[in-house]
């Protein structure tokens, strides 16, 4: 198919009309919509009216129901994605509680393969020595250390930059 001045005439007039390439395509016969905004291109033709469909209308504004929470909660948890819980028991940081009043515990000496979910993990030692173990003690509060190493592992972040701070001046 060729471009014909009259095809080209009713191009010009139908894209100044605001009709899409798909319709003006339509119209013509025998082009494909790419063929009409090649030609729009090489003919420079920029300015084009508004369609008429593309006039502002009024929405409707979308009535939401009320949100109802369902009656079983699910709670995921690391590598445990797909697995509902019943009952969640989220791991949080423990309640503050000053230095002082904690005690340093006594290391249980236990190796790798011994350690359990509900002992303590903080490492002990050079982990290439002979002499290499974990804490051991009970794990506090769903952690994976017990409360003394809780608190120094899981310390907030503003006491943590104070701390930088203070070991900065």
């Amino acid at each position: 198919m060729s471009w014909t001045d009259e095809r080209v005439e009713l191009l010009k007039k139908l894209w100044a009309d605001g009709l899409s390439a798909s319709q003006i395509a339509a119209q013509l016969g025998g082009v494909t919509r790419n063929a009409v905004i090649g030609k729009v291109h090489r003919l420079n033709l920029s300015g084009r009216a508004k369609p008429a469909s593309s006039t502002p209308r009024p929405r409707k504004m979308r009535t939401s129901s009320p949100h109802r929470p369902s009656s079983r909660s699910s709670y995921v948890s690391g590598n445990t994605a797909l697995k509902v819980h019943a009952s969640p028991s989220p791991r949080r940081a423990p309640a503050p509680v000053p230095i002082e009043d904690l005690v340093v515990p006594i290391s249980l000496k236990i190796p790798l393969l011994a350690l359990n979910d509900q002992m303590c993990k903080w490492p002990i030692g050079d982990p290439g020595s002979e002499d290499f173990h974990f804490c051991g003690h009970r794990n506090f509060n769903g952690l994976p250390y017990c409360e003394y190493h809780s608190r120094l592992a899981y310390q907030p972040a503003n006491d943590r930059r104070r701390d930088r701070r203070d070991r900065d001046t």
